[in-house]
């Protein structure tokens, strides 16, 4: 194989060009040395923008957006119901979800569970159905040539479930499976365990399935808990992507326009949640663990608050890279693997303020302190202008990152419709960010940073934490994450 053209020279040249040039940048780089990231300047992220979208509502109540995006030849749409596991019995925890995952495991009057999956399979398509605390969620996402065959197979799921008896022995078979293996990993459990020691074990918010529970529900249980809040009424349907609105409408219309709400109508109120412990140190032991998985915190608030942006503020001065606790207690002080801290509401109930981490287990009583200590200089010192602005930077550019697609922004529309908000809360929010002042932040802190509430629960081995949690508390009260077994039948 001959490797070099003699006929033609030239390229040795070119070469020793290249060679030259490389070499030129290269030492003139070196010679500007390497830039600070502070002196490194970077464009300001572009204005959240609405795309164009349309709303309206069908003569039996279901709200319709749309929203076209024709970059790529793709449709996804989503609907979100008035629905959510808290609307279960408390005897019957697990029935909302066994509902929204036997919606579509199960298949349709029309299309069996295996029909189903081989049409949408055959069109690389999928529909999804879930239900969740305050909500249920269906969706689907298609090739614009397949949208009228999937959309239809979609209204079938939402409209005409099968729920066989098959798919929701298997679903339970599963509910069951992760009962079993729920205390294999300790961030679960101290996740688990911190929301029933803030909001109550047998709170909708705080409250777990058991094999008991699931014993308990029937098909015809999860049939009637579908009938009683799946109506066309309310339901948002949202769909973006590439298609044309008028043609659109006419398929919606011919697959939900005749879907007629039914006359009973069940009117749900709901108690806002208190706290259940006001304070207190609790342990989890786990003596297999060489680190310790801890969070303390309370009772928090809500997204329409008024004060939510200078919390969120208050949340970029304690939180993630350059905040506080990184900075301190990860940092300088060396206690932790991770530690984070913010104050986190809910749409329509209380949320938590919530902080902590993993760290060794000897460092345990440290860590706890430091973060107590952190959380007590934000209620009693005033922050910096600096932090001040880098907070309000890095609240404002993340939020940016939440409507990088269409799909993002119609999502966040239906989710202020469906929970009550003005639709322009988006820029409400923002406009309260850059409004913040350093004694807005002080102001907030003292009002709902209230350490005489918070609640710490560690996951650890007692014998590794040295010093031990009486150090905090000589009243360490022990949670029992034991494993009711099933009932024999």
């Amino acid at each position: 194989m001959q490797l070099i053209n003699k006929k033609n020279p030239g390229w040795l040249g070119l070469l020793l060009i290249t060679l030259l040039l490389v070499l030129l940048l290269r030492n003139r780089a070196m010679a500007s040395g390497a830039r600070h990231f502070t002196e490194l300047e970077f464009p300001p992220l572009p204005e959240i923008q609405l795309p164009e979208y349309e709303r309206y509502q069908l003569p039996n109540g279901m709200v319709v957006y749309l929203m076209e995006d024709h970059e790529l030849p793709l449709v996804s749409g989503s609907a979100i119901i008035r629905t959510g596991s808290r609307l279960e019995p408390p005897h019957q925890v697990g029935l909302a979800e066994l509902t929204g995952t036997v919606m579509r495991s199960g298949g349709t009057l029309e299309h069996p569970a295996a029909e189903l999956n081989e049409m949408l399979e055959q069109r690389a398509a999928i529909v999804e159905t879930s239900i969740d605390t305050t909500s249920g969620n269906a969706g689907f996402n298609t090739l614009s040539e397949d949208l009228p065959t999937v959309f239809n197979l979609f209204a079938e799921v939402l409209r005409s479930p099968a729920f066989a008896e098959e798919q929701l022995l298997l679903a339970k078979t599963q509910l069951q499976g992760q009962i079993a293996r729920r205390n294999d990993d300790p961030g679960d459990i101290a996740s688990r365990e911190f929301s029933k020691l803030i909001y109550g074990n047998t709170s909708p918010y705080g409250r777990t399935v058991e094999y008991t529970t699931l014993a308990n529900i029937s098909r015809a249980d999860v049939i009637d808990f579908y009938q009683s809040y799946f109506r066309p009424d309310g339901i948002i349907l949202g769909i973006v992507g590439d298609f044309e609105s008028t043609k659109m409408k006419e398929l919606i219309a011919q697959t939900f326009a005749d879907w007629q709400p039914p006359s009973r109508t069940i009117i749900e109120e709901l108690v806002s949640p208190s706290q259940e412990n006001l304070g207190g140190i609790f342990f989890v032991e786990q003596p297999q663990l060489t680190q310790s998985n801890i969070l303390l915190g309370h009772l928090g608030g809500q997204l329409d608050n008024p004060d939510y942006p200078a919390l969120s503020v208050l949340n970029g001065v304690l939180n993630g890279f350059g905040g506080r606790l990184f900075k301190e207690v990860r940092s300088r002080q060396g206690l932790a693997y991770s530690v984070y801290g913010f104050w986190s509401p809910s749409y329509d109930y209380p949320g938590l303020f919530i902080a902590g981490g993993q760290t060794r287990s000897e460092a345990t009583v440290a860590f706890v302190q430091s973060i107590l200590t952190e959380i007590d200089k934000l209620r009693t010192t005033p922050i910096t202008p600096e932090e001040l602005a880098y907070a309000q930077e890095k609240t404002l550019n993340s939020f940016v990152f939440n409507f990088e697609q269409p799909s993002q922004t119609l999502s966040r529309l239906m989710g202020y419709e469906y929970f009550g908000y003005p639709a322009d809360f988006i820029f409400q929010y923002q406009r309260g960010v850059k409004a913040t002042t350093i004694e807005d932040i002080q102001r907030v802190a003292q009002q709902y940073l209230n350490p005489e509430q918070i609640v710490t629960l560690v996951v650890g081995n007692a014998n590794e934490i040295k010093p031990p949690l009486t150090h905090l508390n000589p009243d360490v009260k022990l949670v029992d994450i034991s494993i009711p077994e099933p009932q024999k039948s």
